[in-house]
């Protein structure tokens, strides 16, 4: 048997990261370098970028952009494929979370929620993808998320963004895969993000939320580092179409 290590090994691999200036994104995006492959880290906020790309070093390159920008899709695509050539593995972690009650939700958060978190995933992959069919080989990571399938106040515009991952990870699974593109998601629990602070500012929800969970834990960041390396890697060559839940347990229960 050949050294199960080599399965997770990334090196000469090109991956693109959405959402990389904070939270998982950035995770996922130093994860990634660690494991061989070089990094196009894209997010709207230059100078946490360049932060990034500081970290990264010769790994690394930054595009400053709003992935929710259809119109400059195809600058976009340029730009990600101008540092190491087009990537065999996409991770779409940016996303927005408006938390704005039923009653009071706007045309413009929701057309705000849906654009970031669900048509910018499709559509960036949807322009990504004839280069890794050229290969044959390729790797789209969504992000999905306990409002996936669970309700949570304050999150009708966020859930149903979530819930159409789940199903637009599924499809292009189907659309893709004869490629030899794999499609899944990673779903995590409560992390502490930027889009979660609210939730870990206030401690007696923090551990509410880590009560409701199996292990009885929030996520650390670190915790994501597996699970990314799996999805992008050939340890998942046969996974394809799945939401796989990085949340301790709290959809378990």
């Amino acid at each position: 048997m050949d050294d199960p290590r080599a399965l997770f090994d990334l090196t000469g691999r090109v991956a693109c990261v959405t959402g990389a200036s904070s939270g998982l994104g950035r995770r996922a995006a130093q994860a990634l370098a660690a494991a061989g492959a070089r990094v196009v880290g894209v997010a709207r906020r230059a100078e946490a970028l360049a932060g990034l790309k500081g970290e990264l070093g010769d790994k690394g390159a930054t595009v400053t952009a709003d992935v929710a920008d259809r119109a400059g899709l195809g600058r976009l695509v340029e730009q990600i494929s101008l540092a190491f050539g087009a990537p065999d593995i996409v991770i779409h972690a940016a996303g927005i979370n408006t938390r704005e009650v039923a009653d009071e939700v706007t045309p413009d958060g929701w057309d705000a929620t849906l654009a970031l978190n669900l048509s910018a995933p499709f559509f960036l992959s949807q322009a990504l993808v004839p280069a890794m069919k050229a290969k044959g080989w390729g790797r789209v990571i969504n992000f999905a998320s306990l409002q996936t399938t669970r309700a949570f106040p304050g999150g009708i515009a966020y859930g149903a963004s979530k819930a159409g991952i789940g199903q637009l990870t599924r499809a292009m699974a189907e659309a893709w895969s004869p490629h030899g593109i794999t499609a899944n998601a990673i779903g995590p629990g409560f992390f502490p993000t930027e889009l979660t602070q609210a939730v870990f500012d206030d401690p007696d929800r923090a551990a509410r939320n880590a009560a409701q969970t199996c292990i009885g834990l929030n996520g650390r960041v670190e915790d994501i580092d597996g699970p990314i390396l799996f999805l992008c890697s050939e340890a998942s060559s046969y996974v394809t179409g799945q939401v796989l839940m990085v949340d301790g347990g709290f959809t378990a229960k």
